[in-house]
């Protein structure tokens, strides 16, 4: 018979109480407002393109495609809201819940796809600019794009055939992952979709960022300055992406799916309940990829920026005639004050 000590009672409790309140509370608060700048963001972004859909190539055609994996996301987080709200009771039936996980993860490495791929433009734009240049084709660009989707679809689709998101005979569950049936199968495989989706990207865009300061630093031109402004602001939001949104969901989610597996194993560890909540903040995190890509607008598309600064412009303008008329009502006030005085 099993002796039970301080010890192994505590380690039980540490299995057993996971507080799924916290949950609950956070992810609808963070979908709700990646919802309204995500959808708003985006559709102002793609607006943007279309209006420019003669001068649409390389980096705009990018963009196109990036901004479709946000909406294609955002349009599934209102169930997403309502599923957490009920405490995670999913009554929308399974296929709905296979597609909305579905569209997280095709948002998710879509992005990482299509940043990558802006990123290799601007790098061979950069350092390769007379051999590059007038080559790369917009039919180029559509077939890297269609190719981005491929390898995206390749690496997210076993996750939504093989691999069960409810739990057995319940369709009230929408797992992120799996059920624990399959945890064991799932890990490898999620460990090896961490590389090939996010880890060789990110050394990509390390060594097309890293040649390009390097370029960059030995060149003197004026040109050169204004390439630098321009890359550090994409580099300030791809480094604001990774590690906000990308790298702590990878850590985190291999590393929830290892905990879980010791704990059906038996072997609990006190730790383990923040493992799995900071899981939980990580996924929200994850979610804002949908709300940041939209400041990719703003570089990757210079008739964008273009309107952006005129939109300023009138608006500063504005406001100066708005201070005049103001400044000039309330002279024409004192002085009327001052006449009645007299």
């Amino acid at each position: 018979m099993p002796i039970n000590t301080p010890t192994n009672n505590a380690m039980a409790t540490s299995c057993d109480d996971i507080n799924l309140d916290f949950t609950h509370t956070f992810l609808p608060a963070v979908y709700i407002l990646v919802f309204i700048i995500g959808f708003t963001g985006n559709c102002w972004g793609l607006k943007t393109v279309f209006r420019n859909w003669k001068k649409v190539g390389n980096i705009n055609l990018f963009l196109l495609n990036l901004g479709v994996a946000d909406l294609l996301y955002v349009f599934s987080l209102p169930l997403l809201v309502t599923y957490y709200l009920e405490g995670s009771r999913w009554s929308f039936g399974y296929a709905s819940c296979v597609v909305t996980r579905f569209c997280f993860n095709l948002n998710l490495y879509g992005s990482i796809g299509f940043l990558t791929c802006i990123c290799v433009y601007r790098y061979l734009g950069i350092v390769y600019t007379m051999e590059t240049l007038g080559r790369i084709k917009t039919r180029h660009s559509a077939g890297i794009c269609a190719l981005v989707w491929v390898l995206v679809l390749a690496q997210i689709l076993p996750d939504a055939i093989m691999f069960d998101k409810s739990k057995p005979n319940s369709s009230e569950s929408c797992f992120d992952t799996t059920g624990n049936e399959s945890l064991r199968n799932y890990l490898p495989y999620s460990i090896g979709w961490s590389f090939t989706g996010f880890g060789i990207p990110l050394l990509i865009i390390i060594f097309c960022y890293g040649h390009v300061a390097v370029v960059l630093a030995t060149r003197a031109k004026a040109s050169a300055r204004l390439l630098k402004q321009r890359c550090l602001k994409l580099v300030i939001i791809l480094v604001l992406l990774f590690s906000v949104c990308f790298i702590p969901y990878h850590v985190l989610r291999n590393l929830n799916l290892a905990t879980r597996i010791l704990k059906m194993e038996g072997k609990c560890r006190p730790h383990f309940g923040s493992v799995y909540l900071a899981h939980q903040v990580s996924r929200g995190l994850a979610s804002t990829n949908s709300a940041i890509n939209p400041l990719i607008y703003l570089l990757g598309n210079d008739g964008f920026a273009e309107r952006c600064r005129a939109l300023r412009a009138r608006a500063r303008a504005s406001f100066s005639r708005l201070t005049g008329v103001v400044v000039y009502r309330h002279a024409q006030e004192v002085e009327s004050a001052d006449e009645e005085s007299r």
